[in-house]
Parts: structure tokens; C-alpha cells; sequence
């Protein structure tokens, strides 16, 4: 089954960036991410210093396949959320529909906070992202493109 592109207007684009600004600094992160599951970025917020948030986004979403490959393995259908917690630098992410959710945070914040904070900008993020969809869908459906079939196309070059 094909997925419908996903086309993020500007004002939609502008509501995810509050939301994950308002993330930031609610739990008092380092830098908060919005990711595809392919790993692009899609919007971010913090301060990112000289990191590479192409790589970063990729690495992310390759260590979520990997979990999700390693849950299936064991008999769950998917861990929600990953932890990665380092002496001065944690990292915690969570999967929200065809996105990731990844919050860098210090000791200037704790897990519990970021989870608990994560948890209602997930649910934003989710209204945000169901209303892209929605909106996408209908713009392909009414693309001058959509009405054109595959044997039109092949009837044009045979």
C-alpha cells in the first residue's frame, strides 16, 4: 500500500514549530526533533551547536527500525518509545504515527519530566499531522494527474 505524500503548508509547518518550542522549554531540553520515519528532518527547536541534524535525523530513524525489528523478535508488536541515557546527554524518543518525537536533554532535566511533557506534545503533534494528512489526501485526489490511469499513460507511448 502506497502512503499519501505528505505536503505541510507553512501554517502547518508554524504549528509543529510551537509545539516543539513549547517542548523544549517546558522540559527543559537541549534541542527537540521531528523526524520522518525515513529520517528527515522535518522541524527541530534548541540549540543544536555544531551537530548534524541530517545524520542525527537518519540515525534516529534507523535506531527506531532497529528496536521495532528487535520488539518483533521478541514478541511485541513495537516499543513506543527508546531511552539512550549518557553521562551528560540523554536522548529520548518516541513514535508518533509516520514520525518520530526525539528530545536531547541534560541534567538540567530528568526523564520523568521529558516523558511526562512528550506525552502531551504528542498528542498535538498527532491533531497536527492527522489534518496534513487530510489535507494532502484531498489535494491528490483532486490533482489533474489523479484522473489520468495507468492505461491512458501506456496507450500515449505504445
Amino acid at each position: 500500500m502506497i502512503k499519501t505524500p505528505i505536503i505541510i503548508s507553512e501554517q502547518h509547518y508554524q504549528r509543529l514549530k510551537a509545539i516543539l518550542t513549547r517542548l523544549c522549554v517546558e522540559s527543559a531540553a537541549r534541542v527537540v526533533f521531528l523526524i520522518d520515519r525515513d529520517g528527515q528532518p522535518i522541524a527541530f527547536h534548541g540549540d543544536i551547536g555544531s551537530m548534524d541534524t541530517t545524520s542525527f535525523s537518519s540515525l534516529a530513524a534507523g535506531n527506531v527500525a532497529a528496536t521495532s525489528s528487535m520488539a518483533k523478535l521478541i514478541g511485541e508488536d513495537a516499543f513506543p518509545s527508546v531511552v539512550h541515557e549518557g553521562e551528560q546527554e540523554s536522548i529520548y524518543m518516541s513514535v508518533i504515527g509516520r514520525t518520530l518525537l526525539v528530545v536531547v536533554f541534560d541534567q538540567r532535566s530528568t526523564l520523568g519530566l521529558v516523558k511526562l511533557r512528550s506525552k502531551r506534545a504528542s498528542y498535538d503533534i498527532l491533531n497536527v499531522l492527522n489534518e496534513i494528512e487530510q489535507e494532502s489526501r484531498k489535494k491528490e485526489e483532486s490533482s489533474f494527474f489523479a484522473e489520468i490511469t495507468d492505461e491512458e499513460i501506456d496507450s500515449l507511448f505504445s
